[in-house]
């Protein structure tokens, strides 16, 4: 048996995690603690195998009054865990980092395709605490197994961020922009499956995981859509108008702009962790 620690309580990544080692009850015992406060520190980590370190503080605002605290959760915290863990004997530790450490996507019409040579630029403190906890859990490899994923937007039922927004947009909206972009995406299934890979080959280095297609927003909205019996027009008409506010608002290009994995970057030993094609997913994240 592998027995598991998830940081992070009642958070939509662990949570899923959790559910979906639980269909393997006769190899994987698994357990969540709460990281808020400091009661953690009295937990013993002795006996885990692995250490699933989700806990932190998600991309919700770039005030300055909160860099401090990005910092301390996100950085700090990761390197803490990570150090108690080792101290105690854990094999392995997995890290969720982001994407975001590449910073902004592209703008409208402009390409941004990232592979493994693309050195990160964090554009905002968000991004760089992440960075940060990445190169301070590097410190501590000797003879400690690290996984730092980067994934993408991460999407599935009870998701939130900007895959919420769109399905609403797409069940009340008769027409939608249609704009030519891609973007990497990641299905929950498809990360629990690839964090269960990493688990049970006892991985150890740096990964990018994403679904097997680039994501057309259009397209996606479409889909979601259909889901409910609802025909979504799409049209060019803004485009231009789109395009300009890209200049100066970064949520357009969040949703409109380009930003992907080179896709070989994705691969895993020839294993297909990718166990939903993008249509799959909406259906599952949307039934």
């Amino acid at each position: 048996m592998i027995k598991i620690l998830i940081t992070g309580a009642n958070s939509y990544i662990g949570t899923s995690l959790e559910k979906w080692l639980a269909r393997y009850s006769d190899k994987y015992i698994v357990e969540t603690i709460d990281m808020i406060g400091d009661s953690w520190k009295e937990k013993a980590f002795s006996g885990f195998d692995v250490v699933f370190h989700v806990a932190g503080i998600a991309h919700v605002s770039s005030a300055p009054k909160k860099k401090e605290l990005y910092y301390r959760v996100n950085r700090d915290l990761t390197i803490e865990t990570a150090k108690k863990a080792k101290k105690a004997g854990v094999k392995q530790f997995i890290f969720m980092s982001s994407i975001i450490i590449y910073g902004e996507s592209g703008k409208i019409g402009q390409g941004k395709v990232i592979d493994r040579d693309t050195i990160p630029e964090p554009k905002d403190f968000y991004g760089d605490s992440k960075l940060q906890a990445e190169k301070g859990l590097k410190a501590l490899e000797t003879d400690f197994k690290i996984v730092i994923l980067r994934p993408p937007m991460i999407y599935g039922k009870g998701s939130k961020g900007n895959y919420p927004k769109l399905a609403k947009a797409a069940r009340i909206l008769p027409i939608f922009p249609e704009i030519e972009n891609e973007r990497s995406m990641l299905h929950i299934d498809n990360l629990c499956e690839f964090i269960k890979l990493m688990i049970d080959n006892e991985e150890s280095g740096l990964f990018f995981p994403q679904n097997k297609e680039y994501v057309k927003t259009s397209e996606m909205v479409k889909l979601i859509a259909e889901m409910y019996g609802k025909k979504i027009r799409l049209v060019k008409n803004f485009n231009s108008v789109l395009k300009l506010m890209g200049l100066k608002v970064g949520l357009i290009n969040k949703v409109f702009g380009n930003l992907v994995y080179e896709e070989s970057v994705s691969d895993y030993n020839r294993v297909n962790y990718q166990i939903r094609d993008l249509k799959d997913s909406i259906i599952a994240t949307e039934r």
